[in-house]
């Protein structure tokens, strides 16, 4: 045996340290994400059981609850109303903002940071606090309780949004591709469907799946705008919880079920389809 084999048969294993920081930092962790799937559990369990009170699973399992949260919460209607004021919203914030994000990206005029700040207020200031006294006017113009009142509330976060993912996107475009065109005799309908349009496709595609997931979860202005037929699920299922009258919790634990379980498809396709380095700005200093 040589002298480098024996001197790594008798080199002492090292083990894995942690300092006490990270050690607190995943007990942190483990607890958060053991809290949490608790309570997943616990809700979608309820949701299949028969009884369940003393014990620590249900006694009996059923489907039946399902059909039930279905008829009374007119859950048709309601995911209806969510499908439609999603991809309203999507549609028009597209439309709005992706000649906006061109122009913030292309172009250079006084007032450009001073705009991009007042696009940037519905992002970082909290929706209840713009969403009271924007309902207030909705209601004042009679669109409030409407599925156009509640699209026109949805615009307001969802359209500076749009901006701020396409904006960075555009600007990695190089307009050269641009002036090519043009000096080729291309015109400006040729250069937007021909040549700008299959570039900006991925960008306008990942901004309008992260408007989506966001419209389908935004709570706090569709419940202040929406009306007993523009209700959208996340407000329904709201309702079901803190309304008047006797209602099954195994019920409403499915709505909450059917929620989540949309969320979560709808978070797994924006992974899927969106790429984080299409959000990355470059600096134009």
């Amino acid at each position: 045996m040589s002298a480098h084999t024996i001197g790594v048969a008798r080199a002492p294993r090292r083990g894995i340290t942690l300092r006490p920081g990270a050690w607190l930092t995943w007990a942190a962790l483990v607890f958060f994400f053991v809290n949490l799937l608790g309570v997943i559990a616990t809700v979608l369990l309820n949701s299949f059981g028969g009884r369940w009170f003393a014990t620590w699973l249900p006694s009996g399992w059923t489907g039946h609850w399902y059909g039930d949260a279905w008829k009374e919460f007119n859950l048709g209607r309601v995911l209806g109303t969510t499908v439609e004021v999603t991809f309203l919203v999507v549609l028009v914030s597209l439309v709005l903002a992706v000649p906006a994000s061109y122009a913030l990206a292309r172009q250079n005029f006084p007032g450009k940071k001073l705009l991009t700040i007042l696009f940037v207020l519905p992002i970082l200031v909290p929706p209840i606090a713009y969403g009271i006294p924007m309902a207030t006017v909705l209601y004042k113009v009679h669109l409030a309780g409407t599925l156009t009142g509640v699209v026109l509330a949805n615009l307001v976060p969802s359209i500076p949004f749009v901006i701020f993912t396409m904006t960075p996107f555009i600007e990695q475009i190089d307009p050269k591709i641009e002036s090519a065109a043009r000096m080729c005799g291309a015109s400006t309908w040729t250069v937007l469907t021909r040549v700008l349009s299959p570039l900006l496709l991925p960008g306008m595609l990942a901004a309008g799946i992260l408007v989506l997931v966001r419209t389908f979860g935004m709570f706090e202005l569709t419940f202040l705008t929406a009306g007993s037929t523009s209700q959208t699920l996340i407000v329904a299922l709201f309702s079901a919880v803190n309304s008047a009258g006797i209602r099954s919790t195994q019920s409403i634990d499915a709505m909450a079920v059917l929620y989540t379980g949309t969320m979560a498809v709808l978070l797994l396709v924006a992974l899927r389809f969106v790429n984080p380095t299409q959000l990355i700005a470059r600096s134009s200093d």
